[in-house]
């Protein structure tokens, strides 16, 4: 006979059983992987399952959320059953081998009634009234990018200022003394209503009521490449609605440079409001960071040669593009390959496993695996605006370039014209050109020109004098 129950005090799952002990026993979801500390064996034993796991060498955190598969060898799990459980961590499901693991979240709140009445509250709040930052990135599926950034500072200028931190699960690591608060629970709503700011760096979803004297900080996430909002292909009315009201909500909007304020303060009809071109927050780690302990954490040596594969999100696909085998691309360059899909494919997809390959999609800070890459591998997303602050070399796998261009998004300008690196179609090209020796050479005019349009302001001091402004604002008491 096999049992499973939930051990809430030491936040374990437990499997039980008579006869010999299993082999092995092992949780596995897209983004976690637990092996059970077995335990016992002849009349009975026992495989403890913590429902906490360390990713990239860095703090034990609950598990994140989605579908898991339970195994346990040579045992039949099809008839053991535990009803929702809700724990401080998260809550947790099983049903045979299948587990489902959510945030923790009471089930009152995720029902239509529930979140209508917590919603109905939020806008009726007064608000504003706490000396609070309410943060956001990606909606909240990482602590990264320009708010975290502009966090470390707030933290060292303005410690009387409370951190909140929205985030899908509490799988998601935030910076050390914030806040976390689970979107869609009473705290979320209320951290929301009561900060006197709101730092975000995507549209703010949900339903968002302007707290009097409230202000919202804007940081976007990278200089666009790729058409945005109102440049899109198309005539959507509704689309060009929603940008318009989105937009409305800011109250400042932050720009890497000039050229990607001009063309934001367009695509989203930003007229009439103040875009502070300061460089990005995010890359002050180029010029402040040690890379040592990022390599420690990921288990990579100090000599290993690392490739960083990081493109863009499809607009017609969920998952990240399977362009390359990244197991064969460590094996043909003698490279440890880390993987990195975009904010957008982290709840679709799985990560990627093999010799050399260490999957980072969920890893907090892009930045940190810039800091340790030695080359970039991307196709037209925005890191590469971010990678050119290190002058490394830069590949552009772009496979799908006249289809992207022409149909899914378009661009800006000509990347195959101005492009600080080689174009390359296939696996084949791309191992060509990151064993020619001669392409930094080839390439050094184009870079420079790119780095002087693109780069003149990320010196390290961005986050710095974003937050100077809001001090001097007076929107936060240090």
């Amino acid at each position: 006979m096999t049992t499973a129950r939930i051990d809430e005090h030491a936040e374990t799952l437990i499997i039980a059983g008579t006869g010999e002990r299993p082999a092995s026993a092992v949780l596995e979801g897209p983004r976690a992987r637990v092996v059970a500390k077995l335990t016992g064996g002849g009349k009975t034993w026992k495989a403890t399952f913590v429902l906490r796991a360390s990713r990239w060498g860095g703090a034990d955190l609950p598990l994140p959320s989605g579908a898991y598969e339970l195994t346990v060898a040579g045992i039949d799990l099809s008839g053991i059953e535990i009803a929702p459980t809700l724990l401080p961590i998260l809550r947790i499901e099983v049903q045979g081998s299948s587990v489902e693991i959510a945030p923790p979240l009471a089930p009152v709140y995720e029902t239509p009634e529930g979140q209508r009445t917590l919603e109905q509250r939020y806008a009726s709040q007064i608000g504003a009234g706490e000396n609070a930052v309410f943060f956001e990135s990606f909606y909240g599926q990482t602590a990264g990018c320009n708010p975290r950034a502009i966090d470390r500072v707030i933290a060292e200028r303005a410690p009387a200022v409370t951190r909140y931190w929205s985030v899908t699960d509490l799988s998601v690591e935030i910076p050390e003394g914030a806040v976390a608060v689970v979107e869609g629970g009473p705290e979320w709503w209320r951290a929301r209503a009561e900060s006197r700011m709101l730092i975000v760096n995507d549209w703010l979803r949900r339903r968002f009521v302007r707290k009097p004297g409230q202000r919202v900080l804007q940081t976007w996430h990278g200089t666009p490449l790729k058409r945005l909002a109102l440049h899109r292909p198309g005539f959507d009315p509704r689309r060009m609605a929603a940008v318009v009201k989105e937009s409305r909500r800011w109250d400042v909007l932050l720009a890497q440079n000039g050229y990607a304020a001009n063309i934001l303060k367009k695509a989203y009809a930003f007229f009439g409001k103040p875009i502070w071109t300061e460089g990005y927050p995010r890359n002050d780690l180029f010029t402040t960071g040690d890379p040592a302990p990022i390599r420690e954490a990921l288990g990579i040596g100090e000599q290993e040669r690392v490739l960083l594969y990081a493109p863009t999100w499809r607009d017609d696909r969920s998952e990240m593009v399977d362009f390359i085998d990244p197991q064969e691309l460590a094996a043909q360059t003698d490279s440890v390959v880390l993987v990195r899909g975009h904010s957008r494919t982290i709840k679709p997809g799985r990560d990627h496993t093999g010799a050399r390959v260490i999957d980072v999609t969920g890893f907090p800070e892009t930045a940190r695996l810039l800091l340790i890459a030695d080359a970039l591998i991307t196709d037209y997303s925005s890191v590469m605006f971010d990678f050119s602050v290190t002058g490394r070399p830069m590949y552009f796998l772009v496979p799908d370039l006249e289809h992207y261009r022409g149909e899914l998004r378009g661009f800006y300008f000509d990347l195959s014209e101005r492009a600080p690196g080689p174009l390359v179609h296939t696996q084949e090209e791309l191992v060509r050109a990151l064993e020619e020796p001669e392409v930094a050479v080839a390439y050094r005019e184009r870079y420079a020109a790119w780095v002087s349009q693109f780069n003149k302001l990320d010196d390290g001091d961005a986050a710095e004098r974003v937050v100077c402004r809001i001090l001097d604002q007076g929107w936060l008491t240090p």
